[in-house]
C-alpha cells in the first residue's frame, strides 16, 4: 500500500518540475525570429542608404562630365571662329552625258557626313551640278576627307556597251584646318583625258581648296592632289 501511494505523489512531483519548463520552451525561437527580422531590415535599410549614396554621386560624376563637354564645345566648335575653325564640302558634278551619278558617300576623320543614293534615277542626283555637303565648325589640324562615287553609264550609240556598267571612285584626302579660317574642299567628279581616252577610263575626282580667314579675304588656293581614277565593273 505505501509503494502504491508513492507513484502517483512521484508523478506529480514530475509534472510540477518538469511541466512548467515544457510550457515555456517554444517563448525563446519566437524572440530570435524578432531578433533576426531586425537584423535583416538594419540590413535592408544600410544597402538602400548605400545605393542611394552611390547615386547621388553617379549624378555628381555625370553633371560635371557634361559640363565639362559643353565648355569644350562652346570653346572649339561653337566658340568665336577664330578659335575653332570651319570646314565647308561642296560637291561638284563635271561628268559628261554617258556617266550618271547613282550614289555618293563622304566621310570626314572616319564619320560618315553624307550619303545619298539614287539606283532607280527618281532623285536628282545625277542632275545636280553642285550641293553641299557639309558646312561646320571642326577642331583645329589635319582632317581626312573620304569620298566614294558611284556612276552608271549611260550608253548610247557605239557607246551602248556602257549602258548597265558601274564605274565606282573611292578616294580620300588630307587637309589641314586653321585655327580662325574656314577651310573649304570642292570635290569635282570629272572626265579625265581627252577624246582618245576610253570611256572607261575616264571617272575621276579632284580637290580643289581654299581657305578663308574670319574677316573673309582668301588665302591662295593649295596645290591641287594627284587624280583618283577607277576601272568599270558590273
Amino acid at each position: 500500500m505505501r509503494v502504491a501511494a508513492t507513484l502517483p505523489l512521484l508523478a506529480l512531483l514530475g509534472a510540477a518540475f518538469h511541466g512548467p519548463a515544457l510550457a515555456q520552451e517554444p517563448a525563446a525561437p519566437a524572440a530570435s525570429s524578432a531578433q533576426t527580422a531586425a537584423t535583416a531590415d538594419e540590413a535592408f535599410n544600410t544597402r538602400v542608404k548605400t545605393l542611394e549614396e552611390n547615386v547621388v554621386d553617379l549624378k555628381e560624376k555625370v553633371y560635371r562630365s557634361k559640363a565639362r563637354l559643353l565648355l569644350m564645345q562652346e570653346t572649339v566648335l561653337g566658340g568665336d571662329v577664330s578659335t575653332g575653325s570651319r570646314a565647308v564640302i561642296v560637291h561638284k558634278n563635271e561628268m559628261g552625258g554617258s556617266f550618271e551619278l547613282e550614289s555618293v558617300t563622304y566621310a570626314l576623320d572616319g564619320a560618315p557626313i553624307y550619303t545619298q543614293v539614287d539606283e532607280e534615277g527618281l532623285t536628282d542626283l545625277g542632275k545636280r551640278e553642285r550641293f553641299e555637303v557639309f558646312n561646320g565648325r571642326i577642331v583645329p589640324g589635319q582632317h581626312q576627307l573620304a569620298v566614294r562615287l558611284v556612276y552608271r553609264g549611260n550608253g548610247y550609240g557605239v557607246f551602248s556597251y556602257l549602258e548597265g556598267y558601274k564605274f565606282k571612285v573611292q578616294s580620300s584626302y588630307t587637309f589641314n584646318a586653321e585655327p580662325g579660317k574656314t577651310s573649304t574642299v570642292q570635290v569635282v567628279g570629272f572626265e579625265q583625258g581627252g577624246i582618245t581616252t576610253d570611256l572607261k577610263d575616264r571617272p575621276a575626282v579632284r580637290y580643289d581648296v581654299s581657305t578663308a580667314r574670319a574677316s573673309g579675304s582668301k588665302a591662295p588656293p593649295a596645290a591641287p592632289p594627284p587624280v583618283t581614277r577607277t576601272t568599270p565593273g558590273q
